[in-house]
């Protein structure tokens, strides 16, 4: 039997989406996902905020890039995955990001910014736009990867489980 890796967030961009383009050509937008739990304890309002970084790929990392902002809520599925590079000293460095399969935009557009989200295609699956990255190629001006390492499959795989 093998194991389910699916993640489903909803949450607010914490700043404007990141987009590169990898080596051949794929656009890659990354984004930082907001979310938060509230609780009372002792009578006082406790808050926690977790930090996701979410990485799209090809149409759908052009639609967020056009379409988020930061503050938009924005509903992500997709599954975790882990990668490895060394950086400019030599040290072996890991990030753990959700790759996105599925994004929805949750609320609309200022009426300030021109757009109506009439105007936003829909975007239910990543199989619809994904030609997939043969490996992550994608070069952040944050760091220097002289090696990466992103499964040669990346693509989603379908199934029959129900949720």
């Amino acid at each position: 039997m093998s194991g389910v890796n699916k993640v489903i967030l909803v949450g607010r961009l914490g700043q404007e989406p990141d987009m590169r383009s990898t080596t051949s050509g794929q656009q890659v937008c990354t984004l930082s996902i907001a979310t938060s739990e509230t609780w009372t304890k002792d009578g006082n309002k406790e808050e926690r905020t977790e930090w996701h970084r979410v990485v799209l790929w090809g149409r759908q990392a052009e639609l967020a890039h056009k379409y988020l902002k930061k503050g938009r809520l924005v509903y992500i599925e997709g599954k975790l995955q882990t990668r490895s590079w060394q950086d400019q000293q030599g040290q072996k460095r890991y990030t753990t990001e959700i790759v996105a399969n599925n994004m929805q935009f949750l609320e609309s557009m200022n009426s300030n910014q021109g757009r109506d989200m009439n105007d936003i295609p829909p975007v239910n699956d990543i199989n619809d736009y994904y030609s997939g990255p043969s490996n992550y190629e994608a070069t952040p001006s944050s760091r220097n990867s002289s090696s990466s390492s992103f499964s040669s499959n990346s693509r989603p795989m379908d199934d029959d489980i129900p949720f």
